[in-house]
């Protein structure tokens, strides 16, 4: 390489380092503008999408909590629509949807079985006990491998399982009183027909 050609490439080197900023700032207005394009079109970017969908409820065998009957199974959940909900004592967000689970238990339109994830047996008691009691059965998951099976991001998620034990809806997230009216009844209403 001559002198010349030497001294034409050092000031491109030296400017690098004042071009990287401006390159993450492209780089990040391209990332903005996409999850833009995407609102706009409906996509929420809040939605975990689940590859269980349309698929049969994966194999569990969950010992009951102390005093609740019997387990609760994967089997055990043919025959009727219902509601998997997964919960935990230590879940904050689980606090602001139980009064509107402890509504559609008592509505009688769909049985809910609950999923105690990652949580102590007394714990789970005590919460209910305060709290109220929504669900048909509870199994415990202190090793999360129910919640594994289920593609669990955070409590609570709840699934919706036909008569034929295949996953039809997931709600990530604390059902709310309007999700519950616009999306999960009318779906529930469907799938008993």
């Amino acid at each position: 390489m001559s002198g010349q050609d030497a001294s034409q490439a050092t000031p491109l080197v030296r400017r690098w380092p004042y071009l990287l900023p401006l390159v993450l700032i492209l780089a990040l207005g391209g990332v903005f503008t996409k999850r833009l394009v995407d609102v706009e079109q409906g996509l929420n970017p809040n939605v975990i999408p689940t590859v269980l969908l349309d698929t049969p409820l994966p194999s569990f065998d969950l010992a009951p909590l102390p005093g609740r009957g019997t387990s609760l199974k994967s089997d055990d959940l043919k025959g009727e629509v219902s509601l998997i909900n997964v919960w935990g004592s230590w879940c904050i967000a689980c606090l602001v949807e139980h009064p509107v689970l402890l509504d559609i238990a008592a509505s009688g339109e769909v049985p809910i079985h609950g999923i105690a994830w990652r949580d102590e047996p007394d714990r789970s008691l005590a919460w209910l006990a305060e709290r109220g009691d929504p669900y048909a059965k509870i199994g415990q998951d202190p090793r999360s491998k129910a919640a594994i099976a289920f593609g669990v991001v955070a409590a609570p998620e709840t699934f919706l399982v036909d008569k034929q034990g295949i996953i039809r809806y997931k709600q990530t997230g604390p059902i709310t009183a309007e999700d519950w009216r616009n999306k999960i009844k009318p779906l529930i209403e469907q799938l008993k027909k």
